[in-house]
């Protein structure tokens, strides 16, 4: 990878919560150098659609840009998504399709359609105690980037079939997924397409493993100061932001992690990990910087 590959980075911390418009979704972008991440439309409440708005119609030219969500659900260790049911999607792209096609009346890009159907209830661990017979116990079901690269690294990812507890992501990558089902053929999603020469590029990210690059750990990968933040932004090369006082974790959240990818960005190895087989970039992706 050239280092001039991407000349813009952005990383948007995501929400899966029900409504409009989500004070804990940010959009922070940085220039290539060392200039300072800046926040995109301070103090506005986004809504997911306005978020794929942006990347599609606003977001610069040759950007790299991070969502914080799964683009998949685990597959590889059971051979399906929803294994013993007939219709389980083959693949990534299916799955958003189907997700897409269940919830195309959920408002706001919600995607609580998809986990009320019957068969796929089964697999999910939701409020009020219910468990569906084939959630599998424990933390549930995760894809190889997280059994292998996430945890190596020190984070603790949790399940995308558990939309239970605050640590719980399977809200926010259902709707992610109805986000992405809009972006492809617009943008390369890596690594279910494959990195092209040129244009913007998505890739899926945990905001943690920016944090550990940065010095944190995933007990104190949440930063809530300015302070905090600008000496996490000091130690991977990056001029501090303008504040003082508090900041809330959604925007240090996306502000580290656009810094980050700015510093990853032109390392092979971040899209070649070891753990990536042709098989999991069409089935269930990869978290850029899970080595």
């Amino acid at each position: 990878m050239r280092p001039d590959r991407f000349r813009h980075f952005a990383a948007i911390d995501w929400s899966g919560a029900a409504g409009e418009r989500h004070a804990g979704i940010a959009v922070a972008i940085c220039d290539a150098g060392d200039r300072a991440p800046r926040i995109v439309r301070p103090g506005h409440k986004w809504s997911r659609s306005e978020v794929a708005e942006w990347i599609l119609d606003v977001m610069p030219p040759e950007t790299l840009v991070g969502l914080d969500i799964s683009g998949s659900l685990a597959s590889a260790d059971e051979g399906a998504y929803f294994p013993g049911w007939a219709d389980s999607p083959p693949d990534a792209r299916a799955l958003w399709a189907m997700v897409e096609e269940m919830c195309a009346d959920d408002p706001h890009l919600g995607a609580g359609s998809f986990v009320d159907h019957p068969e796929i209830a089964r697999h999910y661990r939701r409020h009020g105690g219910r468990e569906g017979d084939l959630f599998g116990g424990g933390i549930g079901r995760l894809r190889v980037t997280e059994r292998l690269g996430q945890i190596a690294l020190g984070c603790r990812p949790t399940s995308n079939f558990n939309l239970v507890g605050a640590s719980q992501v399977g809200k926010a990558s259902l709707t992610g997924m109805r986000v992405l089902h809009r972006l492809q053929g617009r943008l390369a999603l890596w690594p279910f397409d494959p990195l092209p020469e040129h244009g913007s590029v998505a890739v899926e990210i945990y905001t943690t493993i920016a944090a550990i690059a940065a010095g944190r750990n995933a007990a104190r990968s949440k930063l809530r100061t300015f302070a905090e933040l600008n000496a996490a932004l000091a130690a991977i090369g990056s001029a501090p932001v303008r504040g003082h006082g508090p900041i809330d974790d959604h925007r240090s959240d996306a502000l580290l992690a656009a810094a980050w990818l700015r510093t990853v960005a032109h390392r092979d190895d971040h899209w070649r990990p070891a753990g990536l087989t042709d098989e999991l970039a069409r089935s269930e992706g990869w978290t850029f910087g899970a080595l």
